[in-house]
């Protein structure tokens, strides 16, 4: 059985002001009892490592690091850990869309087919390709599948993702639209490296410079990254592993994700993901404005019920929100964020916008439960932190 190295950092600030009177002693109990339990998980599944991270009004109140970032030559779980992650790449990409429709570079209501004629061979049984539009898609509503790749695969030789957009458009003959356009939510991995294609052609820049240059580095999130990794990061690179019965694997240190980047490619420590959190929610008066505050409102608008039964989600403009309901110990609140699942690590980022709350947790291990870990550590947060800041 492999040894656990538990890592603990904990920060609380010495003079907090919870907006809703929340004593610091409430939270350090809370946060303790929280600990406790995600430390059982991981130990349970067989985590190898992980991080959880509370924040309030910009600033880390608690950070809990489990284990290893690489079990070969024994690396725990630090502050400069970077990890992976993967879907959360999706609100960049989507936030480098919204930049260029609010300088007028594009429409919502555009069809992908102005900026992708090559989608016009997919299969539509529900009418023309024209008729799909940029907000369907943003939405995860245009009818696309959700895996890039139309097909089955799993051979060590496969490459990851498609190397190069033409060969996203080469399997545009084998790819159909399973259900009207814009009539419900279904999750579309293909849908979001559309709308990545299109940032590169409106804009000129590769979806990678972007980013870049339109939102880490205006936001001063100089240790994140597409992809291979800095030679002078990797010392705090992340592995990540597949544990499989009793068998671990590790997947290497990096991956390529080729045409998909905008779609899942994005390497961070968590420093820099509170930076962009910290842009969601406004505060911080010495980085540029990234977007509008009304954009962020509209992205975050519930547009369509999504299908995780385990809480009342629901889809934006990429953005996910969860209606937390009214108990006997807060009000109703809502959270904003989005999940990323990708090549061994699991993670979610969540913001409570009228407490300027939130929540980052990434976990490096993929197994049969990696879901089901996510979801409990999730719920617990749910219940347990983020009500200490919406109590009346």
């Amino acid at each position: 059985m492999r040894t656990m190295i538990r890592t603990v950092s904990l920060a609380l600030a010495c003079a907090v002001s919870f907006q809703t009177g929340a004593a610091d002693s409430d939270f350090d109990q809370a946060w303790t009892s929280v600990e406790r339990r995600f430390d059982a998980r991981m130990a349970e599944v067989g985590t190898v490592g992980a991080t959880l991270v509370f924040l309030q009004n910009g600033k880390i109140l608690a950070r809990h690091n489990y284990g290893l970032a690489d079990k070969e030559s024994g690396r725990a779980v630090g502050t400069d850990t970077v990890f992976h992650w993967a879907s959360i790449t999706k609100t960049f990409t989507a936030t480098a869309l919204m930049q260029l429709r609010d300088r007028g570079k594009l429409s919502l209501d555009d069809p992908i087919s102005k900026y992708l004629p090559e989608v016009r061979q997919v299969y539509n049984p529900y009418g023309s390709m024209d008729d799909i539009t940029l907000r369907q898609l943003i939405s995860h509503a245009a009818g696309f599948r959700s895996p890039t790749f139309p097909w089955g695969g799993g051979e060590k030789w496969h490459p990851f993702e498609p190397a190069a957009w033409s060969q996203v458009a080469a399997m545009m003959p084998y790819s159909r639209i399973h259900f009207e356009p814009g009539s419900r939510f279904a999750y579309s991995n293909p849908g979001i490296s559309m709308l990545g294609r299109v940032v590169e052609i409106v804009s000129g820049d590769t979806i990678e410079e972007y980013v870049s240059k339109n939102i880490l580095m205006p936001l001063g999130m100089t240790r994140s990254y597409f992809d291979t990794t800095p030679y002078h990061l990797l010392k705090d690179r992340s592995n990540s592993y597949w544990l499989k019965g009793n068998k671990l694997s590790a997947y290497g240190l990096d991956f390529d994700t080729g045409a998909t980047s905008g779609n899942g490619g994005l390497n961070a420590p968590v420093a820099d993901m509170v930076k962009w959190l910290n842009a969601w929610l406004g505060l911080d008066d010495s980085a540029p404005e990234i977007l509008q505050r009304e954009t962020f409102d509209e992205m975050w608008q519930t547009l369509y019920p999504t299908d995780d039964t385990s809480v009342a989600e629901y889809m934006g403009m990429v953005f996910f929100t969860i209606q937390v309901p009214e108990s006997e110990t807060h009000i109703p609140f809502r959270l904003v964020g989005h999940t990323g699942d990708q090549a061994g690590f699991t993670a979610f980022v969540y913001v409570e916008p009228d407490s300027k709350t939130a929540a980052i947790y990434n976990n490096n291990t993929a197994s049969d439960t990696a879901f089901k870990t996510r979801e409990i550590i999730r719920a617990d947060v749910i219940q347990t932190l983020f009500p200490l800041f919406v109590t009346e």
